[in-house]
């Protein structure tokens, strides 16, 4: 069953490309017609192409990995900050900071500064400091949480990419491709797809036609994280039955440890043999007669 239909799609605009004159002809298998001058998307493909980018997404949310979302231009920005954070997946929304993959090491201790900052306003220490460093200070935690605020709980790579206009985020999804890490993204027909593992090709420029592809994608993780905590669910509830079985046959045993053994009847006392008469002494000899 299709998640999303094609009259959705055909409402939200996710059909209108760019001008004809500016296409990537490596779009073509995508593009069913041009209407004033203007490439229009086939919507069947697309539809076939959320279907299997959102069943992916479901595997890899299913798996407890994370998949970061990259949207930096304006009409994105604001709906893609709302969706990623309503499945509790990590995002760039602002500006995508050079070597954030590839340099990642740098990036986490960039967070922990903020992490210390923040430990400072809690134990009084950033009160102590002179005006002038609290100005310093406050700005550069701001400006970390600008720009990194929205990844600060990403420990480790992420498991793939979401990117919106791949043009405008070309750094980003270059990283991707140096690390091998997974590239969904929406292409538009000015775009090359190369690059991109899973390519939704879509409008990105509209916000409703962004918005109606990420609420099908974003319902796809939702499902996956869903699946992931009714499988610990019971993994727990089989762990507490196989411990409550183990219980119950560990008591027994120790009991059986504990109990004393039973005493064997005393065997009757054997009858006593009599005693074995001494040799009568020879007789001495009687004197002979002088």
């Amino acid at each position: 069953m299709s998640r999303t239909n094609f009259q959705e799609l055909l409402d939200a605009g996710v059909h209108f490309g760019h001008l004809a004159r500016k296409w990537n002809p490596k779009m073509a298998p995508y593009i069913f017609d041009q209407k004033n001058g203007i490439h229009v998307i086939d919507l069947h493909k697309t539809v076939l192409k959320i279907d299997e980018a959102a069943e992916e997404m479901k595997l890899l949310a299913k798996s407890g990995r994370k998949i970061l979302f990259v949207a930096t231009k304006k009409q994105a920005k604001d709906i893609v900050a709302e969706k990623a954070t309503a499945v509790g997946m990590p995002f760039v929304t602002e500006r995508w900071a050079g070597g954030m993959l590839t340099n990642f090491p740098t990036i986490r201790k960039a967070i922990k500064k903020m992490s210390t900052i923040d430990k400072m306003h809690e134990d009084g220490t950033f009160d102590k400091l002179a005006k002038r460093e609290r100005l310093q200070v406050t700005r550069q935690r701001e400006k970390l949480e600008k720009n990194l605020g929205s990844i600060r709980d990403m420990s480790r790579l992420p498991a793939a990419l979401f990117v919106i206009d791949i043009q405008k985020e070309a750094n980003a999804v270059k990283e991707a491709n140096r690390l091998n890490i997974p590239v969904f993204a929406m292409v538009d027909t000015c775009c090359d797809p190369t690059p991109v593992d899973f390519v939704i090709p879509a409008n990105d420029d509209a916000t409703k036609s962004i918005e109606c592809i990420l609420n099908v994608l974003c319902a796809a993780i939702a499902e996956g994280l869903e699946e992931r905590k009714l499988e610990k669910d019971k993994e727990a509830v089989e762990e507490e039955g196989e411990a409550a079985e183990v219980k119950p046959a560990a008591k027994t045993l120790r009991s059986r440890k504990a109990a004393p053994k039973a005493e064997k009847p005393a065997e009757a006392p054997k009858a006593e043999e009599p005693a074995a008469e001494p040799a009568a002494a020879p007789a001495e000899e009687a004197p002979k007669a002088e």
